[in-house]
């Protein structure tokens, strides 16, 4: 079964900066010690480089893409600062170049801690993978077709998915 709109995918996936040497480079992050992610294709759960590259694709498929900035986090937006009062933080140690997850009025958001004062804290808003170009070397597990409650609710319900 090939990978097109409103069908759940379940895939490992490794990302690396792109152009940077391969060699020794950590990846920014993988899913191979944890359980697959599981999506619902076509509905912007994940980067649109990433969707691009998965559709038509069939499980037991393992590829290498890169993809643009622009087509990942977007690129840096230089005024993205914000001061955050440091009890926000809670009992936290915070360091410049941290990275933590922030509880916004939108929702948890990744943030990079710039400088830390005595009672408040500049954080960079830029998504930390913002203004990099991507490889993702990619590992399709499952395709299957979506339930009418996982299309009706625009995500994946059960193993890797949203649970309720």
């Amino acid at each position: 079964m090939k990978i097109e709109k409103d069908r759940v995918v379940r895939f490992h996936y490794t990302v690396a900066e792109a152009g940077v040497s391969e060699a020794g480079q950590e990846p920014l992050e993988t899913s191979k010690e944890r359980d697959p992610l599981a999506i619902l294709f076509g509905h912007g759960n994940i980067i649109p480089g990433l969707e691009t590259a998965m559709e038509g694709r069939e499980a037991g498929e393992s590829f290498g893409t890169d993809v643009t900035a622009a087509d990942a986090y977007g690129e840096r937006r230089d005024g993205l600062s914000q001061r955050v009062p440091k009890k926000h933080f809670g009992e936290q140690k915070l360091e410049p170049g941290m990275q933590i997850v922030l509880n916004t009025n939108f929702g948890p958001r990744a943030v990079t801690v710039q400088k830390v004062g005595l009672s408040v804290v500049d954080v960079d808003l830029n998504h930390p993978m913002a203004g990099k170009d991507l490889h993702f070397d990619v590992e399709i597990v499952e395709v299957r077709e979506a339930s009418k409650e996982e299309l009706e609710h625009g995500h994946v319900h059960g193993e890797g998915g949203h649970h309720h």
